[in-house]
């Protein structure tokens, strides 16, 4: 009898091993970096459904924007560790697809944050910012400002790294599409034959890289009056780049994130207007979409008419322009994140 009660006792404790085992579902968030405030808020939100709703998470990050071996290292520990589900927004969209097919081999959903992969269907889903739409907003924005004279407008293009992640083409196209500059290939960027615009350069999405892409645009051409930032970092060194000169007040600048920073930038006329976008929202989601995939076996599904799940955007400016639907300041505070 001792024997069978020992051997009883054993096998329950096994059973519960099992089950403790089966109901730990671990996930992974994987960010460009961890010092952008958009991804801290990424992080942040992240962090806070994973505890809500018992999700092991671990969180990577590259130590700059673009650092795309830091993804390709943090993927295979994911793989490591048996995670469930990875959550991450690419440095590098084309060349990321790879690790994702073996994590997705190896058993685990794969949802991109705010940028999809390059081809978008490399990812089991894609949680994001419309970004076409940011951009084709401030575009649209900044023509209607303008007026008459955006026909003559002299634009330069602030862009995020020479990979061209999907997020940089998309709010960079997005942008010509709103002002009504024909983009060609709407897949490319720096295929246009416009004569408004001046150049392009590159700022990885940092201050300094801003400044100094503006100045390198000021050289093509000093008559510079419209600039297109890939995020509001971007546009802070792009106003430090021309205040320097004393163009402060000659440019208008246009920007996406929406972060409290660059709302600020906005109330207090760094930048003209901003497509607000909402970071925490997306990482909720997704950690909920993993679990949900772990339990279920369903991944989730795209918003209506798309091929994303559009978590929503917003124009925010204190200088409405007719036809383009926005927000001020005031509200885009309340709303805004880092």
């Amino acid at each position: 009898m001792k024997f069978v009660k020992t051997a009883l006792l054993g096998a329950v404790a096994a059973c519960a091993l099992t089950v403790s085992a089966q109901a730990e579902v671990g996930a992974c968030l994987i960010t460009k970096t961890d010092t952008n405030p958009f991804f801290v808020k990424m992080k942040e939100g992240a962090e806070a459904k994973a505890a809500e709703i018992g999700v092991t998470l671990k969180s990577y990050a590259g130590k700059v924007d673009g650092d795309h071996d830091s993804q390709v290292a943090a993927i295979e520990s994911c793989i490591a560790d048996g995670a469930k589900g990875i959550l991450i927004a690419a440095s590098d969209t084309k060349a990321i697809v790879d690790q994702v097919k073996k994590a997705q081999a190896a058993g685990m959903v794969v949802i991109a944050l705010d940028t999809p992969l390059d081809p978008a269907d490399a990812a089991d889903a894609t949680f994001a910012t419309d970004n076409f739409e940011a951009g084709r907003l401030i575009g649209a924005w900044a023509a209607a400002t303008m007026g008459a004279e955006a026909a003559n407008a002299k634009i330069g293009f602030l862009n995020l790294t020479p990979s061209e992640p999907t997020v940089d083409v998309l709010r960079n196209q997005g942008f010509m599409a709103g002002f009504g500059i024909d983009t060609k290939d709407v897949n490319d960027i720096g295929d246009e034959d416009d004569p408004r615009i001046v150049g392009h350069d590159i700022t990885n999405g940092n201050e300094e890289g801003g400044r100094k892409a503006m100045e390198n645009l000021l050289q093509k051409d000093p008559s510079i009056n419209v600039i297109h930032t890939i995020n509001e970092p971007a546009a802070v060194g792009a106003y430090q780049a021309l205040k320097a000169v004393g163009k402060e007040n000659d440019v208008l600048i246009v920007s996406v994130d929406g972060g409290c920073p660059g709302v600020a930038s906005v109330r207090d006329g760094v930048i003209g207007a901003t497509s607000q976008q909402y970071p925490l929202m997306m990482a909720a989601l997704g950690v909920e979409a993993i679990k949900k995939w772990a339990d279920t076996g369903e991944k989730p599904k795209p918003t209506e008419g798309k091929s994303f799940f559009d978590t929503g955007v917003s124009l925010v400016t204190d200088k409405p322009a007719e036809g383009v639907p926005s927000i001020n300041t005031e509200e885009g505070t309340a709303k805004c994140w880092g």
